[in-house]
């Protein structure tokens, strides 16, 4: 998707007056007021047209895609089904033909999509919370260009960015601006000025030594069109006997779709809905429903707290925290290490002092089902 940092870097001034002034063109300005009549919005940033038409048709045909195979199951076929073959036929063919090859390209092909933004983009290559040899980070790197995201230089600055100035004019997808623009109207605008300004003050030296980032940056088409689209599409229509748009359209589309918004949900609903067991000051929340489709990127109370620990996350079992269950495998065969992760004492001492008292520590003490009797 078109990104606009290197602008900034280009001529900073020059795209700040761009910035103030685009609405007197005449494009901008028709669609901007039509925008304006259809939703009472004020546009004061400009709409990047190229990323609004990419994402809503990708998102309109995710959608029929997946309804018109619930149809082909549901509707037409139930008639057949149910009346001529056998009763209990319709539920089998629905699981056959609809659910299964979901369930598949989300549990297989999505979770790979999830590892390579999890384990790799976010708690290795943008919060260095371990390390990696290099057969791992080739792994992540393959597994994150699934995903089909922006390029790994500009995901970690983008994230770096998020949480130094969170939830300030700083941040990319500040969450005080609301559910949508936290989730996706900020792919959908350019970015605050405030925000480029700061963007270019974030170290990346590390990621710009980085000789496996460097390889996805300079072949980032060909990763992303490869790995997100072409191989997804191929592997289960040639070696699996999937029919040919079934694999098309749910991979492309339908897949594609549902793991760009598990992403998303995390700079969303995980900053505006949920418990502050860490720290009552800030806005990110611990959110069980996030991390169950976010592969355990959801306790966000406690990763904005202790953004360098490799689990993000203190408590819970690895079925809300599937990145942690493979990395701590990947450990054991020493392709991952320098696992860090803060002490139990400065975790306590911190939900002692900042937490909002929902922490299950702070409820030992209320958990008895019959109050003690008093003397």
């Amino acid at each position: 998707m078109e990104d606009d940092q290197t602008v900034s870097n280009k001529d900073i001034d020059s795209y700040l007056k761009h910035y103030n002034r685009w609405q007197q063109t005449a494009w901008g300005h028709r669609m901007t007021e039509l925008l304006k009549r259809w939703t009472g919005y004020e546009f004061d940033a400009e709409i990047k047209w190229n990323n609004v038409l990419m994402i809503g048709i990708f998102h309109v045909i995710a959608v029929c895609s997946f309804a018109y195979y619930v149809w082909q199951a549901t509707i037409v076929s139930y008639v057949w089904v149910r009346f001529i073959i056998r009763p209990e036929g319709w539920s089998r063919h629905f699981f056959d033909h609809v659910i299964e090859p979901m369930a598949i390209e989300r549990f297989f092909i999505g979770g790979c999509a999830g590892f390579g933004v999890t384990a790799g983009v976010h708690r290795l290559w943008c919060h260095r919370s371990y390390k990696a040899k290099l057969p791992l980070r080739i792994i992540l790197m393959c597994c994150y260009s699934i995903a089909g995201q922006n390029t790994i230089y500009d995901w970690v600055r983008d994230h770096r960015i998020h949480h130094k100035y969170s939830e300030t004019d700083g941040d990319p997808h500040n969450a005080n601006r609301g559910f949508l623009y936290a989730h996706v109207g900020w792919l959908m605008l350019r970015k605050h000025p405030e925000c480029i300004k700061k963007g270019r003050l974030i170290d990346m030296s590390d990621i710009v030594s980085d000789p496996v980032v460097q390889f996805h940056h300079k072949n980032f088409v060909l990763m992303k069109m490869l790995f997100c689209f072409i191989l997804p599409t191929f592997i289960p229509w040639y070696f699996l006997g999937e029919k040919f748009g079934m694999a098309f359209f749910s991979q492309c589309f339908v897949r594609y779709v549902l793991s760009l918004n598990f992403t998303w949900l995390v700079n969303s609903a995980a900053h505006l809905y949920g418990s502050h067991p860490y720290d009552k000051r800030i806005n990110p929340a611990e959110n069980r429903a996030v991390s169950m489709v976010a592969m355990g990127e959801g306790w966000h109370n406690y990763h904005h707290v202790f953004p360098w620990d490799y689990k993000a996350a203190e408590l819970g079992n690895y079925s809300f925290n599937v990145t942690t269950f493979w990395l701590d495998v990947f450990s054991k065969i020493g392709w991952a290490y320098d696992l860090k992760e803060p002490s139990k004492d400065l975790v306590s001492k911190t939900i002692a002092k900042y937490g909002d008292g929902t922490h299950i520590t702070a409820r030992i003490g209320h958990m008895e089902e019959v109050p003690a009797p008093s003397d």
